[in-house]
């Protein structure tokens, strides 16, 4: 065992611990797969609704660990140039201009020099390649969803061989594997070859408790009776057939803008006021306000009194 291993968690409760550490609360199946992942050296892939702290994890990881986080965040169109690497055009042709007035006339020692790694632009997985005397940095690759298929082809190479081919140069290969954590919101599915060169795990909705402790990491300023009120509200509100159903950080904006309109406690005006907060469509918002706000409001405070007895 290295250096690098003895400084990452030897457990599972020590992942939570280090998570924990870092203001993050997870279930003992995440930090399982985290784990996992650091122990073997492996991409760790995470799936789930938007707002449920899939990207907070490499965050957390990065603050913990010491290590730099380097995140690509993926679009429809995003191509090599903007992820892998390009060259730099503009000192390129200065380079070429300097040389041509300078009289030099050997062709092939100038294409050599201009397709140096001087002249070379790292993006970010090239960049996550690189050694890192911190340590082996982070790779945050989120929402792969929204990339198009042909770039999941592409990543298949870096994720098996942990190496980038540069036709110039050569083959790029890292010293030590980077963290790497993959998000998918799930708008379309990841191809299975990707898959397989990862751990897996879907991240979802927290129970009332771990959320409840989620609030309170996040949002100290909270009272206790409108953070138990709040928290049961998003929960029942996760009953109902929404568009886009809230995740936790919803919760946590709910709470922190609760609290700047002074409140201690949740009433009916000031539901139907911040739904907006919570909601992020309008007929989510229609299908709620008003009298099944109302509705929703009673059996929380009614829930939440039965608990405090």
């Amino acid at each position: 065992m290295d250096n690098e291993d003895r400084k990452l968690p030897q457990d599972v409760d020590g992942v939570a611990e280090l998570l924990r550490g870092a203001d993050y609360v997870s279930d003992r199946s995440l930090a399982t797969v985290v784990h996992l992942a650091l122990r073997l050296g492996r991409p760790l892939f995470l799936e789930g609704e938007a707002g449920v702290g899939k990207t907070e994890i490499a965050k957390v990881l990065s603050r913990a660990l010491g290590r730099r986080l380097i995140r690509l965040q993926c679009y429809e169109g995003l191509d090599l140039s903007s992820a892998v690497y390009e060259w730099n055009y503009p000192r390129q042709m200065v380079e070429i201009r300097l040389a041509e007035a300078a009289g030099q006339q050997d062709r092939e020692a100038l294409t050599a020099d201009i397709f140096s790694e001087r002249f070379l632009i790292e993006r970010p997985l090239l960049q996550a390649l690189k050694p890192d005397p911190a340590g082996p940095p982070v790779l945050l690759i989120d929402e792969l969803d929204r990339a198009d298929e042909p770039f999941e082809a592409f990543l298949l190479e870096v994720l098996s061989d942990f190496q980038i081919t540069i036709p110039e140069l050569g083959s790029i290969k890292a010293p030590e594997p980077p963290i790497v954590i993959i998000t998918s919101n799930r708008t379309r599915e990841i191809h299975d070859a990707l898959k397989r060169r990862c751990l897996y795990h879907w991240v979802g909705y927290p129970d009332s408790q771990r959320e409840l402790e989620i609030l309170r990491v996040k949002a100290p300023d909270v009272s206790a009776e409108l953070a138990r009120e709040v928290v049961a509200f998003v929960q029942g509100l996760r009953q109902h057939d929404l568009f886009k159903l809230p995740g936790i950080a919803e919760t946590i904006d709910w709470a922190e803008a609760l609290i700047q309109l002074n409140k201690v406690a949740l009433d009916p005006a000031a539901v139907d006021d911040t739904l907006g907060v919570l909601l992020k469509y309008q007929d989510d918002i229609a299908k709620i306000e008003g009298s099944e706000a109302a509705r929703l409001l009673e059996d929380v405070k009614r829930e939440v009194a039965l608990a405090e007895r």
